[in-house]
Formats: C-alpha cells, structure tokens, sequence
C-alpha cells in the first residue's frame, strides 16, 4: 500500500490533533444552532464535508471489492448516527457533558478488548462519572439528551472498529469519501428544511460550516483513518480520553458553558478511567499477537 506524508506522522499525534479539531467545530457549530436548529448542523457539517472529500480524494468505488463496499457503508451508517446524535444532544446538555457521556462508548469498546482484572477499577470509575450525570439529570441535565448523547457512543464504538476495517480494505482515505456519502443520505433528509431555512435567511451561515465540515468532518476523520492503521483500536479508543476535556474546554471558551463540581468530577473520573486502560494497554504488538494467538489456540 503506497505511504503518505501523513504515515509519517506519528499515530498519537494524529489522534490527538483529529480530537482538538472535532471539538473546535463542534462548539463553533453549537454557536449557530438557533440559525438552523441542531439536525440543520447536523445536515450542513456532513453535507458539506462530504462534497469536500468527494472533491479531494475522488474515490474509484467501481474498482472496489464487494467485502471494500460493506466497510464502507457500515462505516458510513455509524459515522452518519454519532453526527445526528450527538448534534440532538448538544442542543439541550453543555457539550463538555455530552461528549463525556458519548465517550463511554469508545470506553466501552476498549475494555471489552481488555482480559485483565485490574480494568475493573477503571470501568467502576467511569461507572461512578455515569451516576453523578444521572443524578444530575434530575435537576439540571436533560434526561432526552444524555439518551442522545448515549446513542453517539455506540455509534462512536461502531465508527472506531468499521475506520479500521474500511482502512485496512481500502487505500488512503478513500473509503471515508464513501463513508460520508452515506452519512450525509442519512442526515440530510432530517435537516435539510431547516438548514435551507437558516441559510436562506444568512447566506454567511455556509461559509461557517463549510468551516464546521472541515473542522469537525473531512480533517479530523482524514486523521483518524491514518491513525487507525498503525494503532490498535483499543489503544486507539482510550486515547479519546482528552475529547471530553476538550468538549468542555471549547465550550467554555465559544460558548461560555460552565459545568459546576458534580459534572467536573463526572467528567474527571471517566477520563482517569481511560487513562488508567491506556496505560495498561501499553504492550509490545509483537507481545500482544503472540498473547492473542495462545489465547485462540
């Protein structure tokens, strides 16, 4: 498979950097939820991004293999569900506490990878974070949308394992063009009447999220399928551990969101639970395999 200037980058890095960006266009797309309403967003980010991509990668779907294709969709339908979800919750919880609460699908997913003991701490941890924002939910958090925000987790937990899988069928990014294509088919018909109503209205809105798209669409997504191929999707899921700080950090900054000490401290055990199954996921692969191979033999 031919190299990029991006598989010279370190896979940490690229995780990293696709986190910062994600939450950068997220707030900026949350700032405009009152032009064009949360699905609107929803619509304009994966609409946009999709004929971004489409336009960069020019993707050859017709030289694809039958097995290339169903990664492709599946990836596309899980990329399309955490979009309309998550924007469904940010409309009513701050995004920090979305995001912390959508996280626990990525957590999820790399402790059932996990055949240690010890994980249980760290699962008990993230337990402890999920019953504060529950308790939460009775006075100042929105029970609807931490539903929503649940839903973006499993549909995070799904993207992670089918990004893998369309990069490991498919050269460069050009499974995520696809991706998209799919992922727009399911959000535009929820939010296209009122984004053309917001656009309509304040034309400059598509310049905004055609910033959004790239921010929180066609970069981060890029990044993240480079990253995958040189990262094991555990590894890859707890290094997610910073979005939920970050979310917050964003919407503190855009926004003005403040979160008080229940939802400070929700927000902090979940990430020392992923940090804690991080650290002690930090195997050799060589190691790793052989571990996998006796565990099936």
């Amino acid at each position: 498979m031919p190299t990029t200037p991006l598989d010279r980058v370190p896979p940490t890095a690229l995780a990293l950097a696709a986190i910062a960006s994600v939450q950068l266009g997220a707030a900026l797309a949350r700032d405009h939820f009152d032009a064009v309403g949360s699905l609107g967003a929803a619509a304009l980010r994966l609409g946009l991004g999709t004929l971004v991509l489409l336009a960069v990668l020019r993707p050859r779907p017709w030289t694809w293999t039958r097995r290339a294709w169903l990664a492709a969709v599946v990836y596309g339908v899980a990329l399309g569900g955490m979009n309309v979800a998550i924007y469904l919750s940010f409309q009513t919880l701050p995004i920090g506490i979305a995001v912390t609460v959508e996280f626990l699908g990525p957590l999820g997913l790399a402790l059932a990878q996990t055949r240690r003991w010890r994980d249980a701490v760290w699962a008990l941890a993230a337990l402890v974070g999920v019953a504060l924002l529950g308790l939460q939910a009775t006075g100042t958090l929105d029970p609807i949308g931490l539903l929503w925000a649940l839903l973006a987790g499993l549909c995070w937990a799904g993207y992670i394992l089918a990004s893998a899988a369309t990069g490991q069928h498919l050269p460069g990014t050009q499974g995520l063009a696809v991706a998209m294509v799919v992922a727009a088919a399911i959000a535009l018909p929820l939010g296209s009447a009122s984004a053309v109503v917001g656009v309509v209205a304040e034309p400059w809105l598509l310049a905004v999220f055609l910033g959004v798209a790239l921010l929180s669409s066609a970069l981060p997504y890029a990044l993240e399928l480079h990253a995958l191929r040189r990262l094991a999707t555990r590894v890859f899921g707890v290094l997610q551990s910073l979005g939920p700080a970050a979310a917050a950090l964003a919407g503190f900054l855009i926004l003005g969101e403040r979160l008080g000490w229940p939802e400070l401290v929700a927000l902090a055990l979940i990430t020392i639970a992923s940090v804690g199954v991080t650290l002690g996921a930090r195997r050799p692969a060589v190691a790793e395999a052989a571990a996998d191979r006796l565990d099936g033999s």
